[in-house]
Formats: C-alpha cells, structure tokens, sequence
C-alpha cells in the first residue's frame, strides 16, 4: 500500500525562506554586475570551434599587447594567467578550461574594470559556461568597483569565453559605463587572430 506525502504550505514556504537565506549568507560576498549581455557562440568562430582546431595556448603578451595598455578613458594595471580557471570563477565551473587569462583596468570618476579569456574544449562548453555565469555565479572581481553600478558582457567565441566587466565607486557618479565597456570588449579581438590564423 502506498503512503502519500502530503506537505503542508507552512512547511514548503518555511523551506524556501531557509534556502533564500542559505543562499544569501554563502553568497552575499559574491557580487554580480547589475547588467549583464550574454552571447552565445555563432558560426563567424566555426573553425576554432573546437581546440583541437586552435591548439597553441594564449599567452599574456598576445592578449594584452602594448597597444591595448589604454583603451579609451581605461589605464590598465595588471595582466596575469591564472594557475586554475577555478580561480577566476565562483558558483560555476569551466570544465575542461585550461587557461584563465585576466586584467584589470582604471579610469577617471572612480571607472574600474576587469576583462578575463577563459580557453575551453569546445563550442558547447563555452556555451554552457555563459549560461551559468547568467544565472549560477559570475566572475570574482579582482577590480575594485561597486557591483550595484556594474555592467558586464559574457560572449562565447568558438572554444573561448570572453567576460568584460566595468563598474565604479560610490563616488563615481555620472560616469559612462557603456564607453568603457565596449572599450574594454575590445580585447576580445584576439579571438577573430584565431579565426584568421585557422582559417
């Protein structure tokens, strides 16, 4: 003879005020960007879909050049590979990421910003990790800025994650995020190298 559940409505609200508050006592530390543009891959990136079709590993001076120390109103001041894609990441994972390659920008009226190239195994891995930073975690901030006054951009390339994120401090008021978002989106370019060297 079968037993039937029955869960009373006192008991599932009472569990989901216990979830919300787990999730906000583990990630109340974790920020997130206040506006975020995820991008799928396309078939512009189909011959480095996969790794195998774009092997040699991205180095430090092949991302960040000397002609990508400023972008627009942004000074950079650091540029570094991480030991671990882990590293780069909270509440998600980037299975099979082999490289994590990060900088961090400044600019006037208290404009931060960070940009970080994830290299993946395949297509459908960066897609996945794309739709999980929309959702599951993000990025760790290694910029100083308040995340409440952030925008960022996730994009899927063919094997590559490229996340740009530009925010600014309390007392940055009025500052064009948007400028600097797209100028540090720029760096991304290193990709479309890789598309034209498979090509």
């Amino acid at each position: 003879m079968r037993r039937r559940l029955i869960v009373a409505p006192a008991a599932v609200a009472g569990l989901a005020v216990v979830a919300a508050g787990a999730w906000l006592w583990l990630g109340r530390d974790q920020p997130r960007p206040a506006a975020l543009r995820s991008e799928r891959t396309s078939a512009l990136y189909s011959v480095i879909d996969s790794r195998q079709a774009d092997a040699r590993p991205l180095t430090v001076d092949e991302v960040f050049t000397a002609g990508t120390a400023t972008l627009g109103t942004l000074r950079r001041v650091s540029a570094e590979q991480l030991d671990d894609c882990e590293d780069a990441l909270w509440g998600v994972s980037a299975a099979g990421c082999t490289q994590a390659l990060r900088a961090t920008y400044e600019g006037p009226q208290g404009v931060a910003g960070q940009f970080v190239i994830f290299n993946l195994a395949d297509g459908r891995a960066a897609d996945a990790l794309v739709a999980a930073l929309g959702k599951n975690g993000f990025v760790r901030p290694a910029a100083s800025f308040d995340a409440a006054r952030s925008r960022a951009a996730a994009r899927a390339m063919g094997h590559y994650v490229t996340v740009s994120w530009v925010g600014t401090s309390e007392g940055g008021k009025g500052a064009d995020l948007v400028s600097a978002l797209i100028s540090l989106d720029r760096l991304g370019h290193v990709v479309q190298s890789r598309v034209v060297a498979a090509a």
